[in-house]
């Protein structure tokens, strides 16, 4: 069963500026980690696809590193990573190869790790957009390791007795196994089963599994950290959850719709109560609203600092627009009136905090992260909607996301901008309608709207920042959810159907050739303005 939640959606809470490129590098280095057991002597990135184009201007150089020290996705010592890994010992190089064609997911990574004994090993991750990334290889064996939940990685003879033994081990210590995996390129060769435990396993699981002179090495890849700690609960709780996640699993609009219609609840309502299935069906007790609630503060910190007090980006094309938005706002020359004139700099502003490497939350990327927050703080500064009504809100969006993760993307290297600026919209746009007391109806259809009108949107950053077009893309972006919004609310609905038009949207990022999908090597990024001032600020970086 798929087990998308909250936090894949709206979050992870990270440190910009690219859900991808840096909270999802950080990932891929972070487990990579976990997988050698002990900080390296010297470490080699080698980047192919997007990544070899992209690498300091979305600081995958900085994530890489931070990821291979331990730290978190929000962890702002990701800014100064360089600095903590020469105190640590950790020496490392990175290995841009542009024309290498040898992968098959346009962020992929491979990591070598050299340790101080003279072992190595070799790791090759994919970031799959929101933060999220898989292990696709350990020592040129093919293996997928998500590490979203508990994951205990085995490294053995492939000979019989192995799989029994570590199944038994973890049983004597009451992990239970969720899902287990042999990998192997030849039979009685070196094999590498990946298990998926429903409990973290404790340093006593690991030493009963090495009893067995047949296993290699024990590595444990403890889950993503998606928020504040959980209390655990018991096994019959975790078995009556499951039940309950497999009668409120929704994978597409129309059995959403259906949900919402034999429960008589909102969208928000529906997705709350599979949130907290999902949770409890993973063994931890249901802390959804201690989170909604700590992604709407990240959010107001981002949307409301910048216009007090400017940050200059990472790469220097930003700085104080959304204070500008929000002067002209507030003066007689405004056009746009509210609550459009607010969303538009609130969600300049995120962006401004997101390419600062400041705190935000991914929703649904980095990229994107204006938009959701932009479209609600300014609804909630024109019509007093309470912290409480935004979180159900947040919660809505969520479902659309969610929907649209399963059965399309949302990463910009896959869809182009049109899978972030465009998916962030649309969730913005149902998540308005239901904070106006909209159908579930309504909601998906001002979602479709959402996404139709933003279908075919590349994704082409300058010198490959997040930083233009990407800061105005999320302006126009809220404004878009507000007028799907209203568009619905008028009873205006779509000829195609929202999950029509999530497939028609997938279909057409897959066709945008990669120069249009987060390369930075087409559309404005390669026009001869962009690349004057690639050249005069970019060279010898």
């Amino acid at each position: 069963m798929e087990t998308i939640g909250l936090t894949d959606i709206i979050g992870p809470v990270m440190v910009g500026p690219s859900s991808s490129h840096t909270a999802g590098a950080l990932r891929i280095a972070y487990m990579a980690r976990k997988l050698a057991g002990e900080l390296p002597a010297h470490v080699e990135f080698r980047l192919l696809g997007s990544f070899a184009h992209t690498l300091t201007g979305h600081g995958t150089d900085k994530a890489l590193v931070a990821g291979m020290l331990g730290f978190a996705p929000d962890d702002l010592r990701i800014r100064s990573s360089f600095a903590h890994a020469r105190e640590a010992g950790l020496d490392f190089t990175f290995t841009p190869l542009p024309d290498c064609d040898d992968y098959e997911h346009p962020n992929t990574i491979d990591i070598v790790i050299d340790t101080a004994e003279g072992g190595r090993m070799e790791v090759r991750g994919e970031s799959v957009g929101g933060g999220a990334a898989v292990i696709r290889k350990i020592d040129g064996v093919d293996v997928y390791i998500t590490g979203e939940n508990h994951s205990i990685v085995v490294q053995q003879r492939d000979l019989p007795g192995v799989l029994a033994h570590i199944a038994t081990s973890l049983s004597a210590h009451g992990v239970n196994i969720a899902t287990a995996r042999l990998y192997r390129e030849q039979r009685g060769d070196t094999a590498w089963t990946v298990l998926e435990t429903d409990q973290r396993i404790n340093d006593d699981a690991q030493a009963t599994i090495l009893e067995n002179p047949l296993i290699r090495g024990v590595r444990v890849i403890p889950a993503a950290a998606l928020g504040q700690a959980q209390a655990v609960i018991g096994e019959a709780e975790q078995a009556a959850a499951l039940e309950r996640l497999r009668a409120l699993d929704f994978t597409n609009g129309a059995q959403l719709l259906a949900l919402c219609a034999a429960q008589k609840a909102a969208i928000s309502e529906v997705f709350l109560r599979r949130e907290a299935a999902v949770q409890q069906a993973g063994g931890h007790a249901d802390g959804t609203n201690a989170y909604l609630a700590y992604a709407l503060r990240v959010m107001k910190d981002a949307a409301f600092l910048p216009l007090d007090a400017p940050a200059a980006s990472m790469g220097g094309l930003l700085g104080g627009e959304a204070q500008r938005m929000a002067k002209v706002r507030d003066s007689a020359v405004d056009v746009l009136g509210e609550p459009i004139a607010s969303a538009a700099a609130y969600a300049m502003a995120v962006l401004e905090t997101n390419a600062s490497m400041g705190r935000i939350v991914a929703a649904p990327t980095a990229g994107s992260a204006g938009v959701i927050p932009g479209v609600l703080l300014a609804l909630q500064k024109a019509k007093g909607y309470s912290d409480e009504q935004l979180q159900h809100a947040l919660a809505c969006a969520a479902a659309v996301g969610y929907l649209i993760t399963r059965n399309a993307t949302v990463s910009g290297a896959e869809g182009g901008c049109q899978a972030e600026i465009g998916s962030a919209a649309a969730m913005a746009a149902a998540a308005c309608v239901e904070l106006e007391g909209g159908t579930p109806e309504q909601c998906l259809n001002a979602a479709g709207n959402a996404l139709t009108n933003m279908m075919g949107l590349v994704c082409d950053p300058v010198a490959g920042l997040v930083e233009v077009p990407c800061q105005k893309r999320n302006a126009s972006g809220a404004a878009t959810a507000l007028v799907s919004a209203q568009t619905s609310l008028a009873g205006i609905g779509n000829l195609v159907g929202f999950d029509q038009t999530v497939e028609a949207m997938y279909k057409v990022g897959r066709s945008l050739p990669f120069e249009l999908r987060e390369s930075a090597l087409g559309g404005l990024a390669a026009t001869p303005d962009a690349c004057a001032w690639c050249e005069s600020h970019m060279c010898g970086k």
